[in-house]
């Protein structure tokens, strides 16, 4: 007798192996027996040809703050997340002095797009070591397995004050070995990684550079030293890799010995400087360093409309005047009033935004019920405005005034210089990468990638038309078996016996990422761009139901990862 039988399944078990139709066996929070085997289930469920497949390992996320306040973790729970790992990009909210909490505030508003507001009514900041962080996130029972890492920026201010806030600022001796020792117990207590940040895209949100922006070789010496002690930890980065920027992260993998994992992304300014990362990823591969790329599988854009974060008329004062009406108030009168209509085309406010926006509009898109993430350049607002002989602005602002103003349209910063997704074919088919660029629980107000697992399967996997699609068996490795394993998490990814019994069973056919929505949500009523799938028909995490058919069954069975995870084959 088993605890749970899933019958008739499509088994895409996580390893690349070729799918099988068969069953699943599951005792104690563990898979049993995969394929034919004796024996009935105290419940078993007939998936009558659906996917079954281990649940999504998304290793790069900003939970880092909502873990503390929401158990359900959505989005990524919708979409079939059964572990998330947060704490990236060297933002997070460990370790932190008394006092000090409004500059890590500053900064993850500032990196990730959360509002400081958020973010100050929903953390309670209980903790100030990052072993008494852990603790917290370890206190909450929650519908998926969490893990964290340490963040450079919170770990720089916390050590060297506000010089730690300066970029450039070189700690002391003293402060080095606090580096090291403060590193050493965040790793004993359960880290999994150590994250860090060398991009200018970088900023707190009142504009200074990313703390651990230029952090130089005897900080980065002292960090890996920790590293190579504790035997423990990846070292992940976002950077923008100019000279000589990714031999100053290998040596600091070679000396800790431990695994380096860096963004990877197409910017449009040097469109071809991914290849060459990848390419040093590979060398370093070659020569015994671990190294691996976490690229996308859509699109890295901003969501415009009249409520998201990013309104391109929200500047103009005329919208201003308007713009606390209701939606469909707000839409009704960008339609009708055709005094207001010519004051917003042609009397555009002369500033930074607009000339931002005059760029984004040659390469933005409307988003419609399709939800196409690889438009065609051909349909862009700007090609749709040359082919009507008017001006982009009013093709826009007919998209936005549609209905009751719920239109959102799409541009495409990164990963779409060629206007199609050729490039991200060519990332995900890498053997050096592993998918991590989804940024769940960041970006609330201009993006909603958290939905990319679902995304990856859905385009890639059945509905590409623009080009080559990926087998279903390697893209579920991509993102289960091979994320799983860059983070040393290897009792999970797999659909075998003696692996942890999280899972997906899906409706193939009819799973479909779900359109963007703006919610109101979040802690002191603020706001976020969320999409709700269908065809996740059950959602388990150790082998316990936590989502049916969409709906959370109110189970919270997941926990706190502390370190990396034995392989139990």
């Amino acid at each position: 007798m088993h605890d749970l039988v899933v019958r008739n399944g499509v088994i895409v078990d996580g390893s690349g192996s070729a799918k099988l139709n068969g069953d699943l066996a599951i005792n104690e929070g563990l898979v049993t027996a995969v394929g034919e085997f004796d024996g009935t289930g105290r419940r078993e469920i007939d998936a009558d040809g659906q996917l079954v497949l281990p649940g999504w390992v998304d290793v790069h996320t900003h939970y880092d703050g909502q873990a503390t306040w929401d158990p359900e973790m959505s989005p990524s729970s919708w979409h079939g997340v059964t572990t998330a790992v947060f704490g990236n990009c060297g933002v997070g909210f460990a370790p932190v002095r008394r006092g000090s909490e409004e500059f890590l505030i500053n900064l993850m508003e500032g990196v990730e797009d959360i509002p400081g507001t958020v973010l100050a009514e929903g953390i309670d900041f209980t903790w100030q070591s990052y072993p008494e962080y852990l603790d917290v996130l370890e206190s909450m029972p929650r519908v998926m397995d969490i893990g964290s890492q340490i963040p450079h920026g919170a770990l720089r201010f916390f050590v060297m004050g506000e010089r730690g806030a300066v970029h450039d600022e070189v700690p002391t001796i003293d402060e080095l070995l606090q580096f090291e020792r403060l590193v050493t117990e965040g790793f004993e207590a359960g880290a999994l990684g150590f994250t860090t940040s060398r991009t200018t895209k970088h900023k707190a949100a009142d504009g200074r550079l990313t703390p651990s922006l230029s952090a130089g070789e005897p900080e980065l010496a002292a960090i890996a030293n920790a590293m190579r002690s504790c035997g423990a930890g990846v070292l992940q980065v976002n950077s923008d890799f100019g000279p000589g920027e990714f031999e100053i992260l290998l040596e600091v993998a070679r000396i800790s010995k431990r695994p380096l994992s860096a963004l990877i992304i197409q910017v449009d300014h040097s469109p071809d400087l991914w290849r060459q990362t990848l390419d040093q990823i590979r060398e370093a591969n070659a020569e015994g360093v671990v190294a691996n790329g976490q690229v996308g599988c859509r699109p890295i854009g901003v969501l415009l409309g009249l409520d998201a974060t990013v309104n391109p008329f929200g500047n103009h004062p005329a919208y201003k005047a308007i713009a606390d009406l209701p939606s469909p108030e707000r839409a009704a009168l960008l339609r009708t009033d055709n005094a207001l209509r010519a004051k917003l085309i042609s009397d555009r406010p002369v500033d930074a935004f607009s000339k931002w926006m005059d760029y984004a509009l040659t390469r933005a898109y409307e988003l419609g019920p399709e939800l196409d993430y690889e438009p065609e350049p051909s349909t862009s607002v700007s090609a749709r405005a040359e082919r009507k002989g008017c001006s982009p602005w009013q093709i826009v602002l007919d998209l936005l005034a549609n209905g009751d103003g719920e239109t959102l349209l799409l541009y495409p910063f990164e990963n779409y210089t060629s206007g199609s997704l050729d490039e991200i074919h060519e990332m995900l088919t890498d053997p050096h990468t592993i998918c991590g660029v989804g940024d769940a629980g960041a970006h609330v107000g201009t993006i909603c990638d958290a939905s990319y697992p679902t995304y990856l399967l859905t385009h890639w996997g059945r509905d590409r038309t623009r080009g080559e699609k990926i087998p279903l068996e390697f893209l579920v490795n991509k993102q289960t078996r091979r994320t799983a394993e860059a983070y040393g998490l290897l009792d999970r990814g797999l659909l075998r016996p003696g692996y942890k019994a999280d899972f997906n069973i899906i409706d193939f056919e009819r799973l479909t990422v779900g359109a963007p929505e703006l919610v109101r949500d979040l802690p002191a009523g603020g706001k976020r761009l969320v999409q709700r799938p269908q065809g996740y028909s059950h959602t388990f995490v150790s082998g316990i139901e936590v989502s049916c058919e969409g709906e959370a069954t109110g189970q919270r069975p997941g926990r706190l990862i502390r370190g990396a995870q034995c392989d139990p084959g």
